[in-house]
C-alpha cells in the first residue's frame, strides 16, 4: 500500500516519504480498514518538525484519526463487519488496568513509558491507504454521503473539547469560558459547548476579525471579550461578559501562549465552579501555571487536567451531530491526495484559523476546495 511516511523529524528537510509499505496485518482485538479521510492537524509541521517534542518514534505512519471503511475484522468483533464505514478514534488505552491505562494517540503523542511502549504496536496512523485499530476504536458511523466525508474528519478536533466539558459536567443552561476561543480547538470548544445546551459562550481572544465571525456564526449566545494583556482587566471583562457567572472555564490554549492568559480565564470563574485543563501550555517549558491556594480553598473552586476523552465519547458526539444539535455546514475543507502529503501539512499551518480543516484522503489522488 501507499504511505506517506515520517523517516525522520525535521519536516520539511526532510519531508514525508511517499513510498510503498507492507500493508498491515490484524490479529484479535484489531479491525483492518481503508482510510478515506483524516483532518491534518494545524499543528502538525510543528510534530513533524520536532518542535512539539512529541514522543513518536520514527519511521512512523503519523496522522492523527480518520474515517475508513472496514476491510476486515477480528474474531472477536460481533458487530463489525467488512464495508461498515467507521471513525478511526486515536485515543488507544491499554487493557490490562482498567482504573489507570495507559495511553497513547495512535500515529501521534503518548503518555509516560507504559503509554511509549503501547505505541510501538499501535504505531502507524491514518496517513496512509490502509490502518489497523484496536476493535473498540473503530465506531460504527452510519450512513454517510461521500461528499459529506471530509467534514465529518472533523470530529478529531470536536472530540478533544468535548472530553473537556464532560470532564466539566457541563448542564445545559450554565455559561462557559473558552480560553483559546479563536483557535481550532477552541472555536470547536464553542460550538461543541452550545450543542451541549450552554446558555452563553464567553470567547476571550485578540484577534478582532475571529472574535466577530464567531459572532456572525452563533449568534447572540456567544459573548466576545478583546483581550488587552492586562489579567485583571482581561478577568473582569471575561466576568462582565457573562450573562450570569462563568460556570466552567476551559483553557485550550497552546503552548505558545503562556500562562498568564490562562491565569486571567481561570480567575474569571464563579465560587463553586469547574476549571479544565485541556491546552499545552508549559509542555515546552517556561513558567508554570500559578493559581492562588486560598481563592482555589475558599471558592471551592475544582481544578482538573484532562487529556483526550472517554471512549464513549465518540458515539455520544456523532449523535449530536446526526442529531443536528452540532452542525458541520460551517466547517471550511480543503482536500488533498496522499501523493501530496506535505503540501497538505504545510496548507494546514498555513490555515490554523475557527473551521479550517485541511484533510488527507488516500484513496483520492486530486486536490479540492470545498
Amino acid at each position: 500500500m501507499k504511505a506517506a511516511l515520517l523517516e525522520a523529524f525535521g519536516w520539511p528537510e526532510p519531508p514525508l516519504n511517499i513510498t510503498e509499505v507492507q500493508d498491515p496485518s490484524i490479529g484479535t482485538g484489531e479491525v483492518l480498514v481503508d482510510v478515506l479521510a483524516t483532518c491534518v492537524a494545524p499543528y502538525a509541521a510543528e510534530v513533524f518538525s520536532g518542535a512539539r517534542r512529541y514522543p513518536l518514534e520514527p519511521p512512523v505512519i503519523s496522522g492523527v484519526g480518520g474515517i475508513g471503511r472496514v476491510v476486515a475484522a477480528g474474531p472477536d468483533a460481533t458487530r463489525l463487519a467488512p464495508g461498515d464505514l467507521v471513525w478511526c478514534d486515536s485515543t488507544v488505552r491499554s487493557r490490562d488496568d482498567a482504573v489507570a491505562p495507559d495511553i497513547t494517540l495512535q500515529g501521534w503523542s503518548s503518555a509516560g513509558e507504559g503509554g511509549l511502549r503501547l505505541s510501538r504496536h499501535f504505531h502507524d496512523g491514518p496517513f496512509a491507504e490502509r490502518m489497523a485499530v484496536p476493535t473498540e476504536n473503530a465506531v460504527a458511523l452510519g450512513r454517510v454521503a461521500a461528499e459529506d466525508l471530509p467534514r465529518w474528519t472533523a470530529l478529531g478536533i470536536l472530540l478533544v473539547p468535548y472530553g473537556g466539558l464532560l470532564a466539566a459536567g457541563l448542564q445545559a443552561g450554565e455559561t462557559v469560558l473558552i480560553s483559546g476561543a479563536t483557535g481550532n480547538f477552541g472555536s470547536a470548544g464553542v460550538a461543541v459547548a452550545l450543542a451541549m445546551g450552554a446558555a452563553a459562550v464567553v470567547c476571550p481572544g485578540r484577534n478582532a476579525a475571529v472574535l466577530a465571525d464567531l459572532e456572525r456564526i452563533f449568534g447572540d449566545r456567544v459573548r466576545t471579550v478583546r483581550l488587552t494583556g492586562a489579567a485583571d482587566v482581561d478577568t473582569a471583562a471575561m466576568r462582565a461578559a457573562a450573562p450570569d457567572a462563568v460556570d466552567v472555564v476551559l483553557d485550550l490554549l497552546p503552548p505558545s501562549a503562556g500562562t498568564a492568559p490562562v491565569r486571567a480565564a481561570a480567575m474569571a470563574v464563579r465560587p463553586y465552579g469547574r476549571v479544565i485543563l485541556m491546552g499545552g501550555v508549559g509542555m515546552l517549558g517556561g513558567e508554570d501555571l500559578a493559581l492562588p491556594y486560598p481563592w482555589l480553598m475558599r471558592n471551592s473552586i475544582t481544578l482538573r487536567g484532562q487529556w483526550m476523552y472517554p471512549r464513549t465519547a465518540n458515539h455520544r458526539l456523532i449523535q449530536l451531530i446526526r442529531s443536528g444539535l452540532l452542525d458541520l455546514g460551517h466547517e471550511r475543507v480543503t482536500t488533498f491526495g496522499l501523493d501530496r502529503a506535505n503540501e497538505a501539512v504545510a496548507h494546514a499551518a498555513a490555515h490554523p484559523g475557527p473551521f479550517d480543516r485541511t484533510v488527507l484522503m488516500p484513496h483520492n489522488s486530486c486536490t479540492k476546495g470545498s
